[in-house]
């Protein structure tokens, strides 16, 4: 009895460190210190807006004659993923929207369910907020591509043309409890940032990436947003995709060659259910209109000019 009790003791004893040692990890990890706040807000660039679900960061510009054009980012890179594009649509007279999606960048980050009707909801309040004449043409990167394919699903009359960027196609949520997946986020979080220039074929042409997209994560909400979206946005890329054939517009599906976030040759299973204008691009990752701006960008306005 005398060693079963010194052994009972021995794994609580341990139970105990174990269970103090990750609530000090998870504090020390954990970059989420403070509310993101109007004063927070100041000098970010760009407009805000408040919608059902809160306050939106956006920037548009363009002639109010031009055709309008949306930029969806990606899973967790804000707005600023579309430099360089936005302000190349822009001169050739579009009329150009991009948006922080919620939990992201400087919108709010709702304690809500981050599921498919939330982006979408937020998408769709955006065009009539903004009072943006339709149909618009939209253009979604990575995971932004499954909200742009889900929105045209959805809102076929709002939408004109449709343009992906290797767009996000499995979607399986993490097999582990949604608790495991938070606390490895927060201890992690460097991991989380560091990991953004994977998304290049040559990252290090662009050293201050990393730093663009840190300051988001000192907000609280922001990793939630994430794991959220990773538990909650029900997606299926082969069904998403004959949806959006069904709606018959046009498409321009682009993709890096040497995507190796969302490999290459997934383009091969959209393509065999969606009739599209395919631009795949050599020597580039999974950001190909960052690494090949002068192809990439120059066919978007081919496509998006055509009749």
């Amino acid at each position: 009895m005398k060693l079963l009790k010194l052994i009972f003791t021995t794994i609580l004893f341990l139970l105990v460190v174990t269970a103090i040692y990750a609530v000090i990890m998870y504090k020390r990890g954990d970059m989420e210190k403070k509310e993101l706040t109007d004063t927070d807000r100041k000098g970010t660039g760009g407009s805000y807006i408040k919608l059902k679900q809160g306050v939106t960061h956006y920037q548009i510009d363009g002639p109010d004659t031009g055709k309008a054009v949306i930029l969806v980012h990606g899973f967790s890179v804000p707005y600023f993923i579309w430099d360089g594009t936005y302000e190349y649509l822009v001169k050739q007279g579009f009329r150009v929207l991009r948006y922080d999606q919620y939990g992201r960048g400087y919108s709010d980050r709702p304690d809500v369910v981050y599921g498919k009707d939330l982006y979408l909801d937020q998408l769709f309040e955006l065009i009539r907020q903004l009072h943006l004449k339709g149909p618009v043409n939209l253009a979604g990167v990575s995971h932004g591509g499954k909200v742009v394919t889900s929105f045209t699903c959805k809102y076929p009359e709002m939408v004109n043309k449709v343009i992906l960027i290797d767009p996000a196609y499995p979607s399986v949520p993490p097999s582990v409890p949604k608790l495991y997946t938070d606390y490895q986020e927060a201890t992690h979080g460097d991991d989380r940032a560091n990991g953004q220039l994977a998304d290049f074929k040559y990252p290090g042409r662009h050293p201050d990436w990393v730093n663009k997209y840190k300051p988001q994560m000192q907000f609280k909400g922001f990793r939630n947003a994430l794991v959220s979206t990773m538990y909650n946005y029900d997606y299926n890329g082969r069904a998403a995709n004959t949806c959006l054939a069904s709606a018959h517009k046009p498409v321009l599906l682009i993709w890096g060659k040497e995507d190796h976030t969302v490999p290459f040759n997934y383009s091969d299973s959209i393509r065999s259910v969606l009739n599209v204008d395919f631009f795949p691009v050599a020597d580039a990752g999974h950001l190909p209109y960052l690494e090949q701006p002068a192809k990439v960008n120059a066919k978007i306005v081919e496509f998006l000019k055509k009749e």
